[in-house]
């Protein structure tokens, strides 16, 4: 297995210290009952939990942000919140976290995106969601736009899709066409909506299924997985594709014609959520710490490894990531 060194990883990191980097996507507030159940309701055939904790996380696009701080740089959130208690809430937490909530359009029209899980007995019951889908307004679109040209010194833009509206076609393209003027590199994590429209970009990096659907190609093989990067890098005319493959790793592919397939370095699996964060969040330190795309996917490859062996979504820790390196 290609591997990258601790010493090399720790200056990569070192480099990347205080850096500033955008977020922009979708951002949400994780919300979790736990508790216990021991009988069911007289008035259905539905658990009763008895609620012993309440817990609120970062969701979505926020959680890079939060990924991005554990890496030691400082991470600027772009989104669309609403005005209300869980906004507010919202950004206390990011900003406990040291993330920057400067870029978040606060709409009075529409609610913060909330999901709340509902756990008893350590399972997971049920799961209500708080949200609307619309696209982001005019408004919300030019602040968004205005507060990222109004910072000078971003060393990576991460565009951060979850379908919930904030990311625009309109908006996709602006962004993109700013930051290839400036030589900021920008990296996407997509979702199908407007798959095709993050054409330009540095690295794009869709799952196994998203871009199943996407091309339509069943990807049951090493073939099929390289005649689908290939299709994505003649498509979307950018300059890498670094396509996730779940428990066989990660296949990067760049313009030039390379190509690098990367075992998972995972040991066991606990719970893949957050993986994906994990993984765009290390590329674009890396990069911003002068790391080459080789580097910064091996980087990532390990750093994704590492936090789907522990429950819940959690984020990277340096000296975890550095410790678990080849000396």
């Amino acid at each position: 297995m290609i591997n990258i060194k601790r010493s090399r990883a720790k200056e990569i990191i070192d480099n990347a210290y205080n850096k500033y980097i955008a977020v922009v996507g979708d951002v949400m507030l994780d919300r979790f009952f736990w508790g216990t159940v021991s009988r069911v309701s007289p008035e259905a055939p539905v658990p009763v939990i008895d609620v012993e904790d309440e817990t609120f996380h970062l969701g979505g696009a926020a959680n890079v942000a939060k990924n991005l701080s554990s890496l030691g740089v400082k991470p600027i959130l772009y989104g669309l919140i609403g005005d209300d208690n869980s906004g507010h809430l919202f950004k206390s937490i990011a900003e406990d976290y040291g993330i920057s909530t400067q870029g978040l359009y606060s709409d009075s029209n529409r609610p913060t995106t909330v999901k709340t899980r509902i756990i008893g007995n350590n399972q997971h019951i049920a799961r209500i969601d708080r949200e609307e889908r619309n696209g982001i307004d005019v408004y919300g679109e030019n602040f968004i736009l205005n507060s990222i040209q109004n910072n000078k010194d971003l060393k990576g833009i991460i565009l951060e899709d979850y379908n919930k509206g904030v990311l625009s076609e309109s908006l996709i393209h602006s962004i993109i066409n700013y930051a290839n003027k400036n030589s900021i590199p920008v990296f996407v994590d997509p979702k199908k909506d407007n798959f095709f429209a993050y054409k330009g970009v540095t690295l794009f990096k869709p799952n196994r299924k998203e871009a199943q659907i996407a091309l339509n190609n069943p990807m049951a093989t090493k073939d099929n997985i390289i005649e689908a990067g290939k299709s994505l890098l003649d498509r979307l005319n950018c300059q890498n594709i670094l396509i996730t493959l779940g428990s066989e790793g990660m296949m990067l592919f760049e313009s030039d014609g390379t190509t690098l397939s990367v075992p998972t370095y995972a040991r066991k699996v606990s719970d893949v959520s957050g993986a994906g964060d994990t993984a765009i969040a290390t590329i674009a330190t890396s990069i911003a710490g002068n790391a080459d795309l080789k580097e910064a996917s091996l980087l990532a490859n390990y750093a994704s490894g590492l936090v789907v062996e522990k429950p819940g979504i959690v984020s990277i820790e340096i000296n975890e990531l550095l410790f678990n390196l080849p000396e």
